[in-house]
């Protein structure tokens, strides 16, 4: 019988330090001690994010450790991330893998951040059905800080097809709820103002954008200055129609993205599709995925809600089929600020 694999995965690319242990595909454990600090800013602070980290790395991959059952002498090897994300932030999580893995002997292992949401549809638990995509499937990722469309061949074969031009998904979100008055993050906010609102209430602008990338900057200043017109004339406007302009621009948004999935899908011709990144937790983005799923016979995957953020158990899974490839790295590694998947 083979020996196992357990892998201890670290993710610390923004503002979540989180921690996961991987035994064989499965994920035993998976910590995350978030940083509450970044609220008062509007924003995450780099600085504060990286203070934050050092702070929680140790007690988070301890907890993991104590969740799983495992001793550290039985890690395999350690998966990091290595980028993209926020140097510091990305510093202290790499360092620290280093530290682990080569104090045991065992293998480190580079992660593409990006990779890891994609791959998050293959992180397996014991005592439930697990459904996972099969090859080759179509990913739409969509974080704060990335829109893209991915051709996924094999575990470690992705092929970037569609990407934005300038903002991401996620930060239309976040800097329209912004200007709304609206607290960070934004995202889940305007997701949950949006159930109460009429989506129809208000039309902005779509970007023409052709093939299959994407654009959300015009939709930010359409966005912007229709807010400085109306406030113009009514003051209170943003408070008189706070939970429509919360539906409308989540319509406006989620229609951006599913129409650029559907040729997506009819361009490659596959149906095997899955939604990953943090947006993914949208609650109308899984709405319109389902309907699309279900009128243009698409076999979707849509993420479990603790897969969805930013989470040391996809940098674990992809670390384990990197492992089976012994793909491995050497310490002289430096994190990235910026990776293409």
């Amino acid at each position: 019988m083979a020996p196992e694999i357990t892998i201890l995965a670290i993710e610390s690319s923004c503002d979540d330090t989180s921690a996961a242990v991987i035994c064989d595909g499965f994920v035993l454990s998976n910590l995350i001690a978030s940083q509450a600090v970044h609220i008062a800013y509007g924003g995450v602070v780099p600085e504060l994010a990286s203070r934050a980290h050092q702070a929680n790395i140790v007690p988070v991959v301890d907890q993991a450790l104590a969740k799983a059952g495992k001793r550290a002498d039985e890690i395999s090897a350690v998966a990091f991330t290595r980028g993209p994300g926020l140097l510091g932030s990305l510093l202290v999580g790499t360092s620290f893998a280093k530290g682990f893995a080569l104090a045991r002997n065992i293998p480190l292992i580079a992660v593409n951040h990006l990779q890891a949401h994609v791959m998050s549809h293959f992180a397996l638990e014991h005592g439930r059905e697990n459904r996972v995509p099969d090859f080759p499937f179509l990913c739409l990722l969509v974080s704060g800080g990335h829109t893209q469309l991915i051709v996924i061949r094999d575990y470690l074969s992705m092929e970037l097809i569609g990407n934005t031009i300038d903002d991401a998904a996620g930060e239309a979100f976040d800097k329209c709820a912004k200007v709304m008055g609206l607290p960070y993050p934004g995202g889940p906010v305007i997701d949950r103002l949006a159930s109460e609102g009429n989506p129809d209430a208000f039309h902005f602008a779509k970007p023409r954008i052709q093939g299959l990338n994407f654009s959300f900057s015009g939709l930010k200043t359409s966005f912007l200055y229709f807010l400085r017109d109306r406030l113009g004339e009514e003051p209170d406007f943003i408070e008189k129609n706070l939970k429509d302009l919360a539906a409308s621009l989540q319509r406006t948004i989620i229609e951006i993205l599913i129409s650029k999935l559907v040729r997506a899908s009819k361009e490659t011709g596959i149906r095997e599709i899955g939604i990953a990144g943090g947006v993914s937790a949208n609650a109308g983005l899984r709405r319109a995925a389902t309907h699309e799923a279900e009128k243009r016979g698409w076999n979707l995957f849509l993420p479990e809600f603790r897969y969805t953020t930013d989470n040391a158990a996809m940098i674990g899974i992809t670390g384990y089929y990197k492992y089976l490839k012994s793909d491995f790295t050497g310490h002289d590694v430096i994190p990235a600020a910026r990776i293409d998947t």
